[in-house]
């Protein structure tokens, strides 16, 4: 899986510059009625326009980031026996889960990683790096291919646009509540919005996005383990497991994918203490014992 932080760095963007933008040609205006008093209810109308304004730009260009960000090189035509069985397993495997095929490509990195992205689930690319497919085996290929083909079987980059859609609104409306409340009774501005409604309603988007980011990274661990049983399902609950135990053993490589697409791999890398509520990605250990579990 290739997708969160992809979403949370596009949306913060999408939602500050949105946010940066609207207040300097004055459209805030309406928000603040009288007083600390804000209109709740246009206020999260427009927050929501916004909010999924920036989940639903970041769904549609997925693919084109993805490609842009990783190099990665879509195979049209298939000029290498390698090509010819990735090009078959994918197509078998889409088969299998009942989607129409994706796209599918190779992108230039040592470490083994792969990715899914597209905004549907009949419209998906699914990219495997250089370095899984030369040193991982056939039945290991094919059971991270399954993975990939699980995420998007599952809908994972539709759910996901709508989880990130819900906390970009929650994130904006809070932000313009503490803004107001800033403005209008600590520094008791009567006149419209002050310098301190804006410096504050920025700066509690910036935090109040990180802490929704944990939000959605918690959403994304879960959506791994939903894709490696359906890559279980697929290739055999074996195959998963060894694919994963593969990387487990890889997992001092560092991971040179851009930050922005991390939690879209199969692989996310490995972070410790507070920086763990930002993986995107359960520990390989917990996604082993998860399927063995399974049986």
């Amino acid at each position: 899986m290739m997708r969160i932080l992809l979403f949370v760095a596009t949306n913060l963007a999408v939602v500050l510059i949105a946010s940066i933008t609207l207040s300097l040609f004055g459209f805030n205006g309406f928000m603040a009625a009288n007083g600390v008093d804000l209109d709740l209810s246009q206020l999260l109308v427009f927050c929501a326009v916004f909010g999924f304004a920036g989940s639903l730009i970041s769904l549609f260009i997925s693919k084109w980031m993805a490609r842009m960000s990783t190099g990665t090189q879509v195979i049209t035509q298939p000029r290498t026996r390698h090509e010819q069985w990735l090009m078959q397993t994918v197509a078998e495997l889409s088969r299998e889960a009942g989607i129409k095929m994706p796209e599918v490509g190779i992108f230039p990195a040592y470490e083994a990683n792969a990715f899914a992205t597209g905004w549907n689930r009949n419209d998906a690319l699914v990219a495997v790096s250089q370095g899984l497919l030369e040193r991982f085996s056939p039945d290991e290929v094919r059971a991270v291919l399954a993975h990939e083909i699980g995420h998007v079987a599952n809908g994972d980059m539709v759910t996901l646009a709508l989880v990130q859609g819900v906390v970009n609104t929650f994130v904006m409306f809070f932000a313009r509540i503490i803004g107001n409340f800033v403005d209008k009774v600590i520094f008791k501005n009567e006149e419209g919005q002050g310098i301190a409604y804006f410096i504050a309603t920025i700066f509690a988007e910036i935090v109040l996005g990180i802490l929704a980011s944990i939000i959605v990274m918690w959403f994304s661990r879960r959506r791994e383990f939903r894709a490696d049983d359906a890559g279980a399902r697929l290739a055999g609950t074996g195959a998963m497991i060894n694919a994963l135990q593969r990387l487990h053993a890889e997992q001092g490589v560092p991971v040179t994918m851009p930050s922005t697409l991390t939690a879209f791999g199969i692989n996310g890398g490995l972070k410790q203490g507070l920086a763990g509520l930002l993986m995107s990605h359960p520990p390989l250990e917990a996604r082993i014992e998860a399927l063995r579990q399974r049986g």
